[in-house]
């Protein structure tokens, strides 16, 4: 048995859908545990492509059990579509459960999230306009609706018409946005719940019972470690915590029953939305990277901004996250360049800095040391092994894994599930890398 937490390293997209399902063939349970329909999991099984909001990845394994927990924020009518679409598919959805304590996107989170973008000016985020930092907001505030709250159709008609007057004031007052009608936001939703009802329980028991049965179970999150609120490049950040220990919190489970962190990493990196990227390449390059790698966001098709690998911030995953191991995906994608280069280390101020910096201003003055080498210039995309990959791709890779301290399991080449090289069993493995004699961390790469 085995509790796993799959983790974005660096900005989100980097393609933790691939990963969970690819995982999710030894998961019994699959969870999500935050976020909302701001992100999006691309998953391709043979000609199908598969694209995920809420719904965890492990819903293709028809036995498999998922669970949306209770630090996912809900839209429910892009639940309930996202689950029409999976139907139409003939994908069964009998074994999804919904936390009656996950908070709901209302119609005035959505307005609200928008005009507040807007209002920015200079001063914008780069948020999706999905509604998620009001849901979250009001969470906090604690005049959010729940899950259970929609069940309670007397209860729900009270505290809606009390708060969307409420919200109606914000957006007529200081957004000059015509106001909702309580009776038919109360309606509409009345409408979801009823749909929904048969998916909700208490997915903190749930789970406890599932680790008492001793099956494995596979958290997965949206976003990354540096779109963290409280880690991450604030205020360039979502609305909650990708974190590992966001896991514990958003489903209700205690720190003591998670046996392993796995990390996800793009081959290089890129961010959607606005805030200091310092390896970002602008020009000819840039646009290569973004074309070859179909940069363009699940969720809103924004295109993403790329750039090389940043260790300085890999490094930082591994620490805040305790990572394990990794999944490096989308190493195909450096296969036509002459040379390749990842970020070692930042100057700021003329000085040397191997630590990210939590100053956001610090932070966008930091110019990247690069360390370069030499590409491999053909194919990988059919490679299956650690043996079929160009002498100069292993040499990219085990740098990565030394550079970072942490082993390399899983190595992805491509959008489909069979385009991956698996180099250490990322459920199973070592809790730890371990130490070489002479005190430098064992890669499996080197294996």
């Amino acid at each position: 048995m085995a509790n796993v937490i799959v983790i974005g390293a660096q900005w989100g997209d980097e393609g933790k859908g691939k990963i969970t399902d690819l995982l999710g063939r030894s998961a019994d349970v699959v969870v999500r545990y935050q976020g909302g329909v701001n992100a999006g999991h691309t998953i391709v099984v043979k000609d199908e492509t598969f694209k995920l909001h809420l719904i965890p990845s492990g819903i293709l394994y028809p036995e498999t059990q998922c669970i949306i927990g209770s630090g996912t924020v809900i839209d429910p009518k892009l639940l309930i579509e996202e689950l029409d679409r999976l139907e139409q598919l003939n994908i069964s959805t009998d074994n999804l459960s919904i936390a009656e304590t996950s908070h709901v996107t209302m119609p005035y989170h959505r307005l609200l999230d928008k005009a507040s973008e807007e209002r920015r000016g200079n001063y914008k985020i780069g948020t999706t306009g999905r509604g998620i930092g009001p849901t979250y907001a009001d969470k906090s505030e604690r005049t959010g609706i729940r899950i259970l709250d929609l069940m309670d159709p007397d209860g729900l008609q009270e505290q809606l018409t009390w708060t969307i007057n409420y919200k109606n004031v914000i957006l007529e007052k200081l957004y000059d946005i015509p106001p909702l009608d309580p009776k038919e936001v109360i309606e509409e939703y009345l409408g979801y719940a009823e749909r929904l009802r048969p998916y909700v329980v208490d997915t903190s028991l749930k789970i406890y019972e599932a680790i008492q049965e001793r099956r494995n179970i596979l958290f997965e999150g949206a976003q990354g470690t540096l779109l963290d609120l409280d880690h991450g490049t604030y205020p360039f950040v979502t609305s909650s915590n990708p974190v590992a220990g966001g896991a514990c919190v958003g489903t209700g489970l205690g720190p003591t029953m998670i046996d392993r962190v796995i990390g996800v990493a793009k081959a290089y990196t890129t961010r959607v939305g606005e805030g200091p990227f310092p390896t970002e390449i602008q020009g000819k390059v840039g646009e290569l990277l973004c074309h070859a790698g179909a940069e363009f966001g699940t969720t809103t098709g924004r295109q993403r901004r790329c750039g090389w690998f940043d260790a300085v911030i890999g490094r930082y995953a591994v620490r805040i996250n305790g990572l394990d191991c990794l999944a490096i995906t989308k190493l195909d994608v450096l296969d036509q360049f002459e040379e390749i280069k990842v970020c070692v280390a930042y100057e700021i101020d003329g000085e040397r800095c191997e630590h990210f910096p939590n100053n956001s201003r610090r932070f966008a003055s930091c110019r990247p040391i690069y360390q370069t080498f030499k590409g491999w210039e053909q194919s990988t995309s059919d490679c299956r092994s650690w043996e079929d990959l160009p002498q100069e791709a292993k040499d990219y890779l085990k740098f990565l894994a030394e550079l970072m301290e942490v082993p390399i399991a899983i190595v992805s080449l491509g959008a489909n599930r069979d385009q991956t090289i698996i180099l250490e069993d990322p459920i199973h493995g070592p809790k730890r890398a371990l130490l070489h004699p002479d005190g430098t961390p064992a890669s499996l790469l080197s294996v």
